[in-house]
């Protein structure tokens, strides 16, 4: 099945009576009523002055309403997901950043997010869930002063515009925006759904948060190319998760490194769950799986790991393991599975097999460029290549291994934090010198956040107020773990605080 050029077109491949959105204790939304979800949702936001290309920032708990959402609004307009644990501080500068002409928040449901809009003057839409709706059916209703959208603007979105746009946390004090288009985000579903052989009988139970790139095109996106169905839950929660495996009867998951140490760390409690699951794969992404999981997961649910590597510029994949017959390696993200994929060397030169450099990527899921940006896109892209800032190299069956990062992103259990972010904050304490935030290893989250502190002349402050301070202006997962206090931060030939290696030199690793 060749990809859709945009949503609408791709909601397609759906039979109008098949479910396509799913819950819990509800009733399914089959894919005639998503298609006329979409159709009503773009046509009420066209009311509320919001066309194609215009941003709408959804701020919504995970669930199926929140995958509705997604879908219905960028299949008229831009969507912007958020994390709902922001802090008002942090929405501000999201909201401001991506110049988002409506806020999408629920009903009943309380959030810093309204604060912000509100300081910000932009307008707020509420959705509203009736008690019998299927899953993932929803109004939506504003109180805004636009005009209707002029009618060239209105309607579908079409293969180039932008549907998607999401923050890449990096090396510098500003998250880079990542605009993905209809095409962008049509072909990485297609190249998932291939890479794994959906089909319209799968169904996927969607444990990953739904302001994810992972959640939004591995788990949803993929399964409505396939004509397939998904279960939203609340997010992952381990207690419940076996429970899910036996109501649900998902066909596959997809899911985070810790999150399938925790499920196995309770499968041993749910045995005849367990070998009634009708799993035919289990797929993990977003941080690298250590090999001993993978073994455990394929030996508990006797059925194939795979492991996929992508990222937000590329739509989510760039490489995944195949499904058997072919052939898994452990430690390894598989072979090049939708965009080409090189290895490339400093001064641009594309290195054989074997050989150890830069990862690159090039194709239809690939950004054409971060937004408002051009510094940082002119150091992105060499000869139409994407440098992925992974070092890796590939053997000689094809199979990408990564060998580390050229970045300095600190990856907590597949939540991407930009360390800068957390210095430009805790240097804002008035017993804060200096700071450099690092990554330290963690046994199942991968890394960890922590943060080296130089106190002013004479200050005094604890690790516990450094920490309460961070968690007042921070979500909760970018706080640092760990504080150290220093007389000197070590510095590299020219000066710059030395922030990659700090953990070995700190003896943290």
């Amino acid at each position: 099945m060749s990809p859709a050029s945009n949503i609408i077109e791709l909601l397609t491949n759906g039979a109008d009576d098949a479910p396509a959105l799913m819950a819990p204790g509800r009733s399914s939304l089959t894919y005639a009523g998503l298609r006329n979800q979409v159709d009503a949702t773009v046509g009420r936001l066209n009311a509320f002055g919001i066309g194609r290309n215009t941003t709408v920032a959804m701020v919504l708990p995970n669930g199926p309403e929140m995958a509705g959402a997604f879908i219905s609004v960028a299949a008229g307009a831009t969507t912007a997901p958020l994390n709902p644990a922001y802090r008002q501080d942090e929405f501000e500068f999201y909201l401001q950043d991506l110049q988002a002409q409506l806020l999408i928040v629920q009903k009943y449901v309380d959030s810093p997010a309204i604060a912000a809009a509100e300081n910000l003057g932009i307008d707020i839409a509420i959705l509203e869930v009736a008690a019998d709706n299927p899953a993932g059916a929803f109004e939506l209703t504003a109180n805004v002063s636009a005009n209707p959208v002029a009618s060239n603007q209105g309607g579908m979105a079409e293969r180039d515009d932008t549907a998607l746009v999401l923050h890449t946390s990096g090396t510098t004090s500003r998250p880079k925006i990542v605009p993905l288009s209809q095409r962008n985000i049509c072909s990485s579903a297609a190249n998932i759904a291939e890479s794994i052989g959906l089909t319209a009988d799968d169904r996927c139970l969607n444990i990953m948060p739904l302001f994810h790139i992972h959640g939004l095109i591995a788990a949803v996106l993929s399964s409505l190319h396939a004509g397939a169905s998904i279960c939203c839950t609340p997010g992952f929660n381990a207690l419940q998760f076996f429970n899910l495996l036996q109501k649900v009867a998902p066909t596959w998951y997809t899911a985070v490194p810790t999150m399938h140490q925790a499920i196995l760390g309770r499968a041993g409690r749910n045995r005849d769950i367990v070998q009634a699951a009708r799993l035919r794969l289990i797929r993990s992404s977003s941080a690298s799986l250590p090999p001993a999981v993978m073994t455990k997961l394929e030996e508990t649910f006797a059925t194939p790991v795979i492991e996929a590597y992508g990222m937000t510029e590329a739509a989510h994949q760039m490489a995944c393991n195949p499904m058997p017959p072919g052939r898994q390696k452990p430690g390894s993200v598989g072979v090049a599975a939708g965009p080409e994929v090189a290895i490339m060397n400093e001064s641009g030169t594309l290195l054989p097999d074997g050989e150890i450099g830069e990862i690159v990527i090039r194709g239809d899921n690939v950004m054409a460029g971060y937004r408002n940006n051009e510094t940082a896109n002119a150091s992105a892209f060499t000869n139409g290549w994407f440098r992925t800032g992974d070092q890796g190299r590939f053997d000689a069956d094809g199979y990408l291994s990564l060998t580390g990062r050229l970045k300095e992103i600190i990856n907590r259990g597949g939540e991407k934090i930009s360390p800068r972010e957390i210095d430009e904050v805790l240097l804002e304490h008035p017993a804060v010198a200096q700071i450099v935030t690092f990554a330290v290893p963690h046994d199942k989250l991968g890394e960890d956040v922590a943060a080296a502190v130089v106190l002013e002349d004479g200050a005094s402050v604890s690790e516990r107020e450094i920490r309460q301070y961070a968690a007042k202006r921070l979500a909760d997962f970018k706080v640092p773990r760990k504080v150290l206090f220093l007389e000197e931060i070590p510095k590299g030939a020219t000066g710059k605080l030395q922030r990659i290696g700090l953990a070995e030199k700190l003896g943290l690793a």
